[in-house]
């Protein structure tokens, strides 16, 4: 099965980064979200970004031009009903997630494939809210899009060897190292990830050490480049969260308990860059 023809579902950040790594790999993409203002402003954020890179002589006119053509804004799933490719990267909510799931199996092509960019959620869950089990698998791409090299593809427990194989090699035309990873809780990067975040929470809870220093101890002792509590803000904690309760919930294992501090933060709607203030204050 040939690829060309992709709808990414989220204008979000990250929706909007994966329309654009289609766009400028030369597939024909579909913006979609719920409402029109939603995708107009994201694709003017594209816009401008590229157009920021033409000034700097990172990427020509003509290429600019080209990219913006292959981006197709969309507010309704009907839109799908030629599409190849469909990559849902709505908000991190099961029940969002399998309603989608469900209106677009009944809209897409019957040899179209149904991928989720799920950070964490069930990819064999999701195919059970379609008629097409095999040919749902997830796609798990990193923010920012552009900057991350790396791409999780999640195997559902029904998804078929033929899926697979398109996938993986869509993934690699996007100049993204692929990998595999089975079907569970978090997958690889998030089941490491965000409990190693959260323990940075609990130690910032329990006064060992200021925000601050937690972060300059993880970035000089263990030298990664943002510390727990500054990519806690910069994901969003609410995000976070949802991850641990998925974690929690799956393995029901004491350590992937969310920290209480995250909690609080999450319920007074401190979630980090996206409302200006988290573990540290953006405004």
């Amino acid at each position: 099965m040939e690829i060309k023809n992709v709808m990414v579902v989220g204008a979000g950040q990250m929706g909007g980064g994966i329309a654009q790594a289609f766009a400028e790999a030369g597939y024909n993409v579909k913006l979609n979200d719920i409402k029109q203002e939603f995708v107009d402003n994201r694709l003017e954020i594209i816009s401008k970004g590229l157009q920021h890179q033409v000034e700097k002589g990172r990427l020509e006119q003509q290429e600019f031009e080209e990219i913006m053509t292959h981006l197709t804004p969309s507010v309704s799933y009907d839109d799908a009903a030629d599409i190849d490719l469909v990559v849902e990267a709505a908000t991190e909510n099961e029940k969002i997630k399998l309603s989608i799931f469900k209106e677009l199996d009944e809209v897409a092509p019957k040899e179209a494939i149904l991928a989720s960019n799920t950070s964490s959620i069930s990819i064999t869950k999701i195919a059970g809210a379609t008629k097409r089990h095999t040919q749902v698998i997830g796609l798990h791409f990193f923010n920012p899009v552009h900057a991350m090299k790396l791409i999780e593809l999640n195997i559902g427990l029904t998804t078929s060897q033929e899926t697979i194989q398109v996938v993986q090699k869509v993934g690699e035309s996007l100049d993204k190292t692929v990998i595999m990873a089975k079907d569970s809780a978090g997958f690889v990067v998030n089941r490491i990830l965000i409990p190693m975040i959260n323990e940075g929470i609990c130690v910032l809870e329990e006064g060992i050490a200021s925000a601050e220093q937690v972060d300059e101890a993880m970035r000089l002792g263990s030298n990664v480049p943002m510390g727990p509590l500054e990519l806690a803000d910069f994901i969003g904690l609410d995000v976070v969260l949802s991850i641990m309760q998925t974690l929690s919930a799956n393995f029901g294992d004491t350590k992937y308990r969310p920290a209480p501090l995250l909690v609080k933060h999450v319920e007074a709607g401190m979630l980090g860059r996206k409302t200006g203030h988290g573990f540290y204050n953006y405004e």
